[in-house]
């Protein structure tokens, strides 16, 4: 089984991980093959497994440390990862996703939704199979809701000329944040840390995730079809206005509107006019000091945590975010 060379400097790690997408295939019994292939296809598809990694890190920072349970754990937060990227391709009409084609692109829109489906329902199947606690269980459901909203909140607003960072900043909080900091209290939570652990783990997950999106929203302006393995400037053509073009919008809307609201009929040539006056006013400069802002946040939670090679490894894989090219 192979796994991102990322893990290669984190043997320990990457056994682990691999031990996760075995306890996913496992869980995977459904009589619709063509479900059961793309599932399989898509746990295999080169992901990098940062969140249950933080999650099965997280795990070790209490004095109950259960290896069985933490893989099984993180195995169900990649599997609603997943889910919510399959749901995410079809109401962005994504035509690819890592470089290869989509579900939805590939089968149909209904066989990529019901594909998601089922994934929500093996993410629940491993929980209450392993979840140590019909709290943890609830309160997981809770925090499912909030990276629904946080989709819902990114359609409503598409097209929105007008979007703040306010609003980018909340509507990212629930999208991405809200998982890798449901992945760290989920990993510490069943270890038995005290509340001030629990806590810095909550925070870790939410500062990475707000600084792991910007820079995801970066890359969109900044990297080729090849490197970033899906369609440059994707957000902009389907509305979806992120942080760079908000803060480049902020200096002189009068010249973006013109070509924003052309919609789904901007031209290969206005999208080029875009990014030059997001260069202009240093929109990707802007986004990119926020997230380093995020990120350092982040490492100041993770010190708080006991001594350990876990906190090392956490420490180092957090400080490398701001450096990823894909």
């Amino acid at each position: 089984m192979q796994l991102h060379p990322m893990w290669d400097a984190y043997p320990n790690l990457q056994t682990d991980l691999k031990d996760v997408l075995t306890t996913i295939e496992k869980s995977i019994q459904i009589r619709d093959k063509q479900v059961e292939q793309n599932v399989k296809a898509l746990i295999h598809a080169g992901g990098k497994l940062l969140r249950p990694a933080y999650a099965l890190l997280a795990a070790q920072v209490g004095p109950d440390y259960d290896r069985d349970r933490a893989i099984a754990v993180a195995g169900a937060l990649e599997v609603l990862h997943m889910a919510t990227l399959i749901h995410d391709d079809v109401v962005d009409d994504a035509p690819t996703r890592r470089g290869i084609p989509t579900i939805h692109s590939k089968y149909g829109r209904n066989y990529a939704v019901y594909t998601g489906d089922y994934l929500f329902c093996i993410c629940f199947k491993i929980l209450s199979s392993h979840a140590n606690s019909i709290e943890n269980i609830e309160f997981n459901s809770k925090n499912i809701e909030k990276i629904l909203m946080g989709e819902l909140d990114q359609m409503r607003m598409r097209y929105d000329i007008n979007v703040t960072v306010r609003q980018y900043l909340s509507r990212i909080s629930g999208k991405t944040a809200q998982l890798f900091a449901l992945s760290t209290f989920s990993g510490v939570s069943q270890s038995k840390a005290n509340r001030s652990q629990v806590r810095n783990a909550w925070n870790i997950g939410h500062y990475l995730g707000m600084a792991f999106q910007i820079i995801d929203d970066v890359l969109d302006y900044t990297s080729s079809n090849d490197g970033l393995g899906k369609p440059v400037l994707n957000d902009v053509k389907q509305g979806v206005y992120t942080l760079p073009l908000i803060y480049a919008m902020q200096k002189r809307q009068s010249e973006f509107r013109p070509l924003l609201e052309k919609e789904l009929d901007m031209s290969d040539a206005d999208l080029e006019n875009l990014l030059d006056l997001i260069t202009k006013y240093k929109g990707v400069e802007q986004a990119f000091t926020l997230a380093d802002k995020y990120t350092k946040k982040a490492l100041r939670e993770i010190k708080k945590l006991p001594a350990g090679t876990y906190r090392d490894q956490m420490y180092e894989l957090t400080s490398s975010i701001l450096k990823r090219d894909i």
